[in-house]
Formats: structure tokens, sequence, C-alpha cells
């Protein structure tokens, strides 16, 4: 003990500037941290960037900094930190394998927040599914189909397939494909189709509708009709019209043909040879 006693001084003169040192390098650490933190939290703000991921890169932020800074500080202490970083870079490698599926799932999930390819609200297909988007979570994206069933998808498997975003745009183009006989009048089915487009005031003048002959099929003249609509009356037109177009072809005496077959059996022409 007397021993200790005496060499304390030099002990205290000796571990003294290392622990201040240390403290003084972990209060800052814990400064900086927080600082940014909150740089990081204000810029995703102003992007626009959706809470969960604003919350996790702040708090991601937050830990590396803060995980920086206790290494630095124990290095005052001639501790080798290099041993410390392998086993946490060995943690980390072991902890993906066992987790890449789920972490495949989260790396896209922040691709989706921050890039935001669609959003809550729009009708989305992908990845073999259509539906529109309920939530965006970092691991799933929650659709809703059109007859009201709750489907979960995996980000990894959205960002990796092709996103059509329906309701992306302000606008979308009607395409009807409409058949008329080849003894009924082009020049009386496009005014007819026509007159109809100009009465419905949802279908936009600019760009202009569209009627045109597509082709002479085996039993019909087909015409596409593609009027643009605001995105919200895509479908309300579009059934709207179609019922619109058979009534007025019936009364103008319009045929819209359908497919028929003649089937000719040998029992039925001999009997009509005879």
């Amino acid at each position: 003990m007397e021993e200790l006693i005496a060499r304390l001084p030099d002990l205290i003169a000796a571990y003294a500037p290392k622990v201040v040192g240390a403290l003084v390098i972990l209060i800052i650490g814990r400064i900086a941290a927080g600082i940014g933190r909150s740089l990081i939290q204000r810029v995703l703000t102003r992007a626009n960037t959706e809470q969960s991921v604003i919350s996790f890169a702040g708090s991601l932020t937050y830990f590396f900094i803060l995980t920086a800074t206790v290494l630095a500080a124990l290095s005052k202490f001639g501790v080798e930190t290099a041993s410390f970083v392998a086993v946490l870079a060995t943690a980390g490698f072991a902890i993906g394998m066992a987790l890449q599926g789920s972490l495949a799932n989260f790396a896209a999930g922040v691709l989706i927040l921050v890039l935001r390819p669609y959003k809550a609200g729009q009708y989305i297909e992908t990845a073999g599914v259509a539906g529109v988007v309920q939530e965006v979570h970092l691991f799933t994206t929650v659709l809703n189909t059109p007859d009201n069933v709750q489907i979960m998808v995996p980000n990894g498997q959205i960002y990796g397939n092709v996103i059509k975003n329906y309701a992306a745009n302000p606008t979308r183009r009607v395409d009807l494909l409409i058949g008329i006989g080849y003894g009924s009048s082009i020049e009386k089915a496009h005014q007819v189709v026509a007159e109809l487009i100009a009465a419905e005031e949802r279908i936009l003048d600019e760009p202009e509708p569209m009627i045109a002959v597509a082709e002479l099929a085996d039993s019909s003249v087909n015409l596409h009709v593609r009027p643009w609509v605001n995105t919200e009356d895509y479908w309300a037109v579009r059934f709207e019209l179609t019922r619109q177009i058979k009534e007025a072809f019936d009364a103008n005496g319009i045929e819209i043909p359908f497919p028929q077959r003649v089937v000719h059996t040998p029992a039925s022409d001999s009997a009509e040879q005879a």
C-alpha cells in the first residue's frame, strides 16, 4: 500500500492527461453526434422524405459518430482499436449473411421511401400484383386490390421488378377498340363517336381525341377511339363511353359484329343434294 501511495503522483501524472483527453473526446463526440443527427434529419425533412426514413437515418448517424468517438477515446489509453473494428466487422458480416433477405428488403424500402416511385393512394402494378398503395414500410408495401384484398409485398421484390404507376401523371389516355360491320358506314360511325366525345365534359380538349381506322379484321372494321381524361376520371369515362357507343350505334343502325361459325356436315350436304 505504501508503495502504491508512493507511486500515486506518478500514476496521476501519467494517466490524468489521458483521462482528461478521453473525456474531452467523449463530450465533443456526443455533441457532434447530436449535431449530425439533427443535420441529417433537417436535410431529409426538406427533401420531403418519409418520417420513418428520417428517424432511422438520424439514429444511424448518431450511433455511427458515437461509436467512432468511443474508439477514439479508448485509443488515448493505448488500447488497440483495430481489434474492436475487426470484431465489429466480423459480427456485421455474420448478421448480414443471416439476414440477407431482410436486409435486401430493408435496403429496397429505404430506396423506395427516398426516391418515391409511388406513394400511398396511388394504383400500381408490380411483382405480379396490382392495387392501391395503402402503406409503405421499410420492409414491405401494403396494397389493396380492386376487390379489397390486402397484399403485403416485400420491397425487395418490388424494387427488382418493373413498377407501373397508373396515378403518377395527371392525365391518361382512354384506349378503346370498337369494331363495326363491313356493311356499316365508317364516316357515320366516326361522326357518332365524335359527337359522344364532344358531349362528355370530362374528356379533355388537349391532347386532341383521336378516332381512326385501326385495321380491317376478319369480320369487322376496327376503330381506335383515344380520348384523354384526368387520371381520376379514367375508369368512369371508359365505362360510360363504352356504353354510350353501343347505344348510339344501335340507334343509328351501325352494326357491331360478333364472331359467327358456319358448320357443314356430310349428312346435311348429301340431303341437300338429293
